[in-house]
């Protein structure tokens, strides 16, 4: 029987991939046209899509910029022919009203000092989000700026926030001479107490003393004058701030193994979580102040970090025990033979992988803590929305809508976008197992 087979002696040449599998065009078989009810819903899809941009994008693009009421925006549309109520955004109000939507009624002459608190946090904040690329000498100007920006906004003397400062270096010192001679926890207690001593009894001496040997300091501005944009930062920056290592105490707290602490822990934390936001801001705002010795002067905008802080914490303390309680028993077990003691453990192994796995609730409670801010309208204050209201109560803009409330949605998706893609980038830098 004749041999037919045929083994061949040469390599065929490597040949491109048809155009229809790779590319825009594979891509879009694969995805939008890969069957028919696919590619119905692809074509209405873009019926849709096209119908909503016809319109849409008309109305972006009006030319009112430089109108000076709603009725001379109607005026500059009506002459170009379009009618009608969506006939085109009056931006006029934006070109306007732009700036006191972001300072409020900060007075003109002094924006260079929230301009430069803000474009310092980003210094401030740059070692911390991007350690790995910035120099670790910034962290030194990251621990002093919380005391920068406060004296930035308010003004008055430099020896406020120098005392506060003060209190911080004392209760150090105390914990860790207590902490050397007897333990930790005594350590932690006395070292509190000897900064809430300073900064309630000692620290009004200290400012006043220094003021009168050598009075340094800017204007000050009453909060009263804080507003739109920059008073969402403010309120959403120190309560982010705050919330995550109030609410990783409080996480620990509630694990703990003294009864007290955790007791006080979990009462708090679900007392605050039980409550809506509005409730604590009215607190704030009206009734704390009857808990007050008569003529205490307690700023508002105070009150309200404080509280918008103590319901993030909360939140985040939840957050974190998930972290907490995802980790396996392995890993504690391990802290434990490598001979740590239990803040080591915390600092070293546990905290890190349970903030590593609490990330995207991380960022989500921040993410709606600064979306909370906006409640702080209803107490008085002149956020955005609050500005919102007053400018079109002017007889000028009565009747704008939606062109105010789209500028601040964006201004509030600029960030929220910007929180949420650092999210991601965080996870896939921290990212050890295998996908």
């Amino acid at each position: 029987m004749t041999d037919i087979g045929f083994v061949r002696t040469e390599m065929l040449p490597e040949q491109e991939p048809p155009a229809s599998e790779v590319g825009a065009i594979g891509w879009m078989r694969h995805n939008l046209f890969s069957n028919w009810f696919n590619s119905a819903l692809t074509l209405l899809a873009i019926y849709f899509v096209f119908k909503v941009l016809a319109g849409l994008v008309p109305w972006i693009l009006s030319p009112t910029w430089n109108a000076g009421s709603l009725s001379e925006c109607r005026e500059i549309l009506h002459a170009l022919g379009r009618e009608g109520h969506y006939a085109g955004a009056c931006w006029g109000v934006i070109n306007e009203r732009w700036i006191q939507l972001i300072f409020g009624f900060y007075p003109s002459e002094l924006y260079w000092r929230p301009i430069a608190a803000f474009i310092l946090l980003g210094v401030a904040l740059a070692p911390v989000l991007f350690s790995d690329k910035v120099p670790s000498k910034l962290f030194a100007f990251t621990a002093l700026y919380p005391f920068i920006f406060p004296w930035l906004l308010w003004g008055g003397t430099i020896w406020g926030p120098l005392s506060a400062l003060l209190g911080f270096v004392l209760g150090w010192f105390v914990y860790t001479a207590v902490s050397k001679a007897i333990s930790n926890l005594f350590g932690i207690i006395l070292g509190v107490l000897a900064a809430l001593i300073w900064w309630l009894a000692l620290s009004g001496y200290f400012v006043g003393a220094m003021d009168s040997i050598a009075a340094i300091g800017i204007e000050v501005v009453e909060s009263r004058k804080f507003g739109g944009f920059m008073l969402s930062i403010t309120i959403g920056v120190v309560a982010i701030a705050c919330s995550l290592p109030l609410g990783i105490v409080l996480a620990l707290g509630r694990q703990s193994d003294l009864m007290i602490v955790k007791y006080l822990c979990v009462g708090f934390i679900e007392f605050i979580r039980g409550v809506p936001l509005i409730t604590l801001l009215f607190v704030a705002s009206t009734l704390l102040n009857l808990f007050l010795p008569p003529g205490t002067n307690f700023d508002i905008i105070l009150r309200v970090l404080i509280m918008v802080t103590l319901f993030s914490a909360a939140y985040m303390a939840e957050v974190i025990r998930g972290g907490l309680a995802a980790l396996p028993r392995g890993q504690y077990e391990g802290a434990d033979s490598l001979g740590l003691n239990y803040w080591q453990a915390q600092r070293l192994i546990i905290m890190p992988q349970a903030l590593k796995i609490s990330i995207p609730g991380i960022v989500s409670t921040f993410i709606g803590v600064f979306k909370d801010t906006v409640l702080v309208s209803i107490i008085g204050l002149l956020d955005p929305l609050g500005l919102s209201n007053a400018i079109r109560a002017d007889a000028n803009w009565n009747g704008i809508v939606w062109e105010i409330y789209g500028f601040i949605a964006l201004l509030f998706f600029v960030f929220c976008f910007s929180m949420s893609r650092y999210s991601m980038y965080l996870e896939r830098k921290l990212q050890t197992g295998h996908r």
